[in-house]
């Protein structure tokens, strides 16, 4: 692996990134005192909240007091379409975005000026930590338009001085040429959509250690450390993980640094807290649960515990980075997009991390959910390597067993495994689908 991530990454902002822990807490607490009264003053949703709960904004005196205030949710916010749960007028709103809208009204989210400050300056302490200097060259594949994680990159990109090539998202062909082409040294993109790059590079017959690639940030879905590995080894390159979401920002919540132990929150703007999704109350450190984030600094649409419904968990160890800011475990499901199946809980990330850890197959699956004769069914469909697909039937029966076993292993449960020809299943030029629910639930 090329060298120059861990070693050229610098600390946007020193100040920030490695401030001591008390002196963030009381930064934190200054600033939630300030953003409570501002979000209650302001939205009318927030200070119905608030007289229901019997609380004031003067109430929060200490930061374990947030847990004095009510969750608000994704269903929650869709009511407030299109602008009820801005806190500042419309002229004082300078760029709304969106979220997918894939099921009802999208969340509508509005950034003032100093909001954009915001985001440029987090994305910008996400990039360095892959790297960026103005040196940079980042090709940015996330798409553009009222998704966030177009623009988010772009401003951050800006904010560090580095060039950046706009290509957004699709013409995959046209993205292998511009790598090489611009050269390329840091990619942007959803990790399911690298390999996919690296699929039709491969195809191409070119050689990808001749890119000028160092370094990726990849989000907007879930991911295995196997996916990490496998990028890592086709690219040549240090893949990290970043994540956000519209409600909060967009990208640039978090990154990890090349120590690869853990996200960091910037949590001087965004300060998290660990929940059990079943009791809703709060956990102890190390323990996983639903991530509940509220912005300190937002202006346009300030968010006070807004369940993500992400589940991970939060390490303050210290960081041989030199960063101070919390950990957060990768994301391994979400506390809404469990399958429950004959009463057992799955999540898709338990099959995922089963499946690559089995040679013979490659990196692109989907899990089918069907119900017959009042029984839930699983079928995993798995595309095998080139090599497996030219040997013997009984050789891929066998594997087909083995994997069949292994994922047993992992959900408890039995799942139907059907070995399919390689580049049978779909590709996705940004979030995979990778669980087809047939259910009528």
């Amino acid at each position: 692996m090329k060298k120059a991530a861990k070693e050229n990454s610098m600390i946007w902002n020193k100040q920030a990134e490695c401030m001591p822990a008390g002196e963030r807490r009381s930064l934190q607490l200054a600033r939630l005192k300030a953003a409570v009264k501002r979000t209650c003053d302001a939205v009318p949703f927030y200070r119905k909240r608030f007289g229901d709960a019997k609380i004031k904004p003067d109430d929060i005196k200490t930061l374990d007091d947030i847990r004095r205030i009510p969750f608000i949710t994704k269903a929650e916010l869709r009511e407030g379409y299109p602008f009820n749960m801005f806190a500042v007028p419309m002229e004082k709103i300078v760029e709304v975005h969106t979220s997918s809208g894939t099921t009802g009204k999208p969340v509508v989210t509005g950034y003032t000026r100093n909001d954009i400050d915001l985001w440029s300056e987090v994305m910008a302490r996400a990039l360095s930590m892959a790297g960026a200097t103005e040196k940079s060259i980042i090709q940015n594949c996330y798409g553009y338009g009222l998704f966030t994680g177009g623009l988010g990159v772009h401003y951050g990109a800006h904010r560090i001085g580095s060039t950046v090539v706009p290509i957004s998202a699709g013409n995959t062909k046209r993205q292998i040429d511009i790598m090489l082409d611009f050269q390329t040294t840091i990619i942007a993109c959803t990790p399911s959509y690298a390999l996919y790059l690296a699929e039709v590079a491969e195809e191409q017959g070119i050689d990808l250690k001749k890119l000028s690639l160092k370094a990726g940030c990849f989000g907007a879905e879930m991911w295995t450390e196997q996916i990490r590995t496998e990028i890592e080894k086709r690219f040549h390159i240090l893949a990290l993980n970043i994540y956000g979401l519209t409600e909060i920002i967009g990208p640039g919540v978090a990154h990890e640094c090349p120590e690869k132990c853990g996200l960091h929150i910037f949590e001087d703007h965004f300060y998290p807290e660990i929940i059990s999704p079943e009791t809703l109350e709060l956990l102890p450190e190390g323990e996983k649960g639903e991530l509940v984030l509220s912005t300190l600094t937002r202006e346009g649409i300030p968010m006070l515990r807004f369940r993500t419904r992400d589940i991970t968990a939060l390490h303050r160890e210290p960081c041989a980075c030199g960063r101070t800011l919390v950990r957060m475990e990768r994301i391994t499901g979400r506390s809404d997009d469990m399958l429950k199946i004959r009463g057992v809980l799955v999540f898709p990330y338990q099959i995922e991390k089963a499946l690559l850890e089995m040679k013979g197959i490659e990196p692109h699956y989907q899990i089918i959910v069907t119900r017959e004769h009042h029984l839930d069914e699983i079928e995993v469909q798995v595309e095998m390597s080139k090599k497996l697909f030219s040997d013997e039937i009984r050789k891929i029966e066998e594997l087909r067993r083995k994997i069949e076993k292994k994922i047993e292993e992992a959900i408890g449960l039995r799942a139907k495994v059907l070995l399919v020809e390689p580049k049978s299943l779909p590709r996705s030029e940004g979030k995979a689908k990778r669980v087809v629910d047939k259910r009528q639930l």
